[in-house]
């Protein structure tokens, strides 16, 4: 096999062994070059890869495991997962076993070692897809799963996993008519107003990208600002706003809207955002909590959190965290709280949101804060935007949205959003 011919396989491989080893994300590793010597399409090639491996790799390793004695090290792990979820794919048996001995041959730490990768991709060759399937859905890491199954149940945990393994199709939120964009691109609109598309390709060669008629944006990642329900006139603060989305839907609509992010090369892209749909904002490249302009009819306060509500479209996220940093983000998220709303007007509101499952970064919080502040009051009506199922409240009158929420339409990213509103 030619050097060029391996390329994607290589970078998948380094782009998993960095996840599984280092505890590196995928986003991270990207954006900070890791695909760069690639030609474009094998860059693309090498992160579905990557992708596909880690969100099948709990599977691969049930599949695996009848074939080896003992754990081989970790690159050789990985190196025997990534063929088996491309051949648990349809590849072309011969093809994926001489990669893979390939991919060890050519590290001399692993070298040694491609007798066994031989045998054994070739025995997974002859179990083939058909082996695959047989297999029960890949289950997440006990550190969440336990957290979760205590909030939610087994059933609900194991239909979640399976949305999880499903993937995630793409949501756009349309800049005007999401019909029209519909019928452009050949999508669906959800109930919620985000347009859903199954199978989307290169996302800067889909019609309207170039005229800014749209952007990327998870349908439940926009509810929470159709629950701020913007209005013109008002000034609204965005405090954590990278990538954007939420930003350029309180444009769209009409108000002024403040976005401030700590990450100066995270807003840069948030202006590049804005600049491709044609919408105006005001960055701000400062930690929330320097940021002390007060005085806005509204906050929206996306927390940075553990983000275990993304795992469908990021199946990076279980291999790479354990959970252990995740209470300093919920006592971030607290503070967070606190700080935003000393920067609303009287009668101001503040919409908390976090892409998290787990209750401590969601319910946990607002019920603390609603204790801490006198007269804070959660709206309860407010979160009851157009295509939200009523179960999906909960008892502080915040809303809970899951993986498993319309599964027989691709499912929705895991959010927590809750409407606050200040004192007069």
């Amino acid at each position: 096999m030619s050097q060029q011919g391996l390329a994607p396989r290589r970078a998948a491989l380094h782009l998993i062994d960095q996840i599984t080893g280092n505890g590196k994300l995928l986003s991270e590793l990207v954006g900070a070059g890791a695909l760069q010597h690639l030609a474009p399409e094998d860059r693309a090639r090498a992160q579905r890869l990557a992708s596909e491996t880690l969100r099948g790799m709990n599977r691969a390793d049930r599949m695996l495991g009848r074939f080896l004695q003992k754990t081989p090290p970790l690159t050789v792990r990985n190196v025997l997962r990534l063929g088996t979820v491309e051949i648990a794919g349809g590849a072309a048996g011969h093809g994926v076993v001489n990669a893979c001995v390939e991919l060890v041959a050519r590290d001399k730490r692993t070298s040694s070692m491609k007798g066994l990768v031989n045998a054994v991709m070739r025995k997974i060759a002859a179990d083939g897809p058909e082996g695959w399937a047989k297999l029960a859905v890949p289950r997440l890491p006990g550190w969440l799963r336990g957290p979760l199954s205590d909030a939610f149940g087994r059933d609900v945990v194991i239909a979640m996993e399976a949305a999880h393994f499903a993937g995630a199709p793409l949501d756009l939120t349309a800049k005007g008519d999401p019909q029209a964009v519909a019928d452009a691109l050949g999508g669906k609109v959800l109930p919620t107003g985000s347009v859903r598309l199954a199978d989307a390709g290169q996302v800067s060669a889909l019609a309207g990208y170039d005229t800014g008629a749209w952007w990327v944006q998870d349908a439940a990642a926009a509810i929470p600002v159709q629950v701020l329900a913007p209005q013109k006139g008002e000034v609204i603060l965005d405090l954590c706003a990278a990538p954007g989305g939420k930003t350029m839907q309180v444009a769209a609509a009409g108000a002024q809207v403040v976005a401030v992010d700590a990450s100066a090369g995270r807003m840069a892209r948030v202006a590049e955002n804005l600049k491709r749909v044609g919408l105006e904002a005001e960055t701000v490249v400062s930690d929330a909590f320097s940021y002390e302009t007060d005085g806005f009819d509204a906050v929206l306060l996306d927390a940075p959190c553990s983000a275990t509500g993304t795992i469908r479209r990021h199946p990076d996220l279980p291999h790479a965290k354990d959970g252990s940093e995740f209470g300093a983000l919920i006592e971030q998220q607290g503070r967070m709280i606190d700080h935003a709303l000393s920067l609303l007007k009287p009668g101001g509101r503040l919409v908390f949101c976090t892409c998290s499952l787990l209750p401590d970064e969601g319910e946990v919080q607002v019920d603390e804060a609603l204790e801490r502040h006198h007269g804070l009051v959660a709206d309860r009506d407010a979160v009851m935007v157009a295509g939200i199922d009523p179960a999906w409240r909960t008892s502080e009158g915040g809303l809970r949205l899951r993986p498993d929420y319309w599964a027989d339409q691709g499912g929705m990213d895991g959010f927590y959003i809750a409407m606050l509103r200040k004192p007069a």
